[in-house]
Protein backbone atom coordinates (compact mmCIF):
# COMPACT_ATOMS: atom_id res chain seq x y z
CA UNK A 1 0.00 0.00 0.00
CA UNK A 2 1.52 3.58 -1.03
CA UNK A 3 1.16 6.68 1.29
CA UNK A 4 -1.92 7.50 -0.89
CA UNK A 5 -3.55 4.91 -0.15
CA UNK A 6 -2.97 4.65 3.80
CA UNK A 7 -4.07 8.19 3.57
CA UNK A 8 -7.43 7.49 1.86
CA UNK A 9 -7.90 4.26 4.04
CA UNK A 10 -7.36 6.27 7.56
CA UNK A 11 -9.55 9.47 5.85
CA UNK A 12 -12.15 6.49 5.55
CA UNK A 13 -12.15 5.42 8.94
CA UNK A 14 -12.23 8.96 10.53
CA UNK A 15 -15.63 10.02 12.33
CA UNK A 16 -18.09 12.35 10.91
CA UNK A 17 -16.60 15.46 12.38
CA UNK A 18 -12.91 15.07 12.01
CA UNK A 19 -13.56 14.30 8.68
CA UNK A 20 -15.36 17.60 7.68
CA UNK A 21 -12.39 18.85 9.53
CA UNK A 22 -10.25 17.43 7.33
CA UNK A 23 -12.21 18.28 3.95
CA UNK A 24 -12.44 21.75 5.49
CA UNK A 25 -8.31 21.83 5.54
CA UNK A 26 -7.93 20.51 2.50
CA UNK A 27 -10.41 23.11 0.80
CA UNK A 28 -8.47 26.29 2.31
CA UNK A 29 -4.83 24.27 0.94
CA UNK A 30 -6.33 23.72 -2.19
CA UNK A 31 -7.33 27.28 -2.52
CA UNK A 32 -4.32 28.83 -0.90
CA UNK A 33 -2.21 27.10 -3.85
CA UNK A 34 -4.55 27.73 -6.78
CA UNK A 35 -3.97 31.62 -5.54
CA UNK A 36 -0.39 31.06 -5.50
CA UNK A 37 -0.58 29.74 -9.00
CA UNK A 38 -2.09 33.07 -9.95
CA UNK A 39 0.33 34.92 -8.56
CA UNK A 40 3.13 33.58 -10.10
CA UNK A 41 1.05 33.33 -13.77
CA UNK A 42 -0.04 36.76 -13.68
CA UNK A 43 3.25 38.17 -13.62
CA UNK A 44 4.28 36.03 -16.30
CA UNK A 45 1.88 37.11 -18.84
CA UNK A 46 0.19 33.49 -18.63
CA UNK A 47 -3.35 34.95 -18.32
CA UNK A 48 -3.30 38.00 -20.55
CA UNK A 49 -4.82 36.27 -23.14
CA UNK A 50 -7.66 36.02 -20.97
CA UNK A 51 -7.56 39.45 -19.83
CA UNK A 52 -7.30 39.92 -24.18
CA UNK A 53 -10.46 37.81 -24.59
CA UNK A 54 -12.31 39.58 -21.56
CA UNK A 55 -11.58 43.09 -22.85
CA UNK A 56 -12.89 42.46 -26.55
CA UNK A 57 -15.93 40.42 -25.23
CA UNK A 58 -16.52 43.55 -23.05
CA UNK A 59 -16.30 45.55 -26.15
CA UNK A 60 -18.66 43.85 -28.40
CA UNK A 61 -21.08 44.24 -25.40
CA UNK A 62 -20.89 40.30 -24.53
CA UNK A 63 -20.53 40.81 -20.92
CA UNK A 64 -22.65 41.85 -18.30
CA UNK A 65 -22.43 43.30 -14.71
CA UNK A 66 -22.75 40.46 -11.74
CA UNK A 67 -24.18 40.90 -9.92
CA UNK A 68 -26.88 42.88 -11.89
CA UNK A 69 -27.69 46.01 -10.65
CA UNK A 70 -31.56 46.61 -9.81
Amino acid sequence: MDKVEEIEAAINRLPPEEFWRIADWFHALEQARWDEQIDRDSPAGKLDILFDEAESESAQGAVREWPPRT
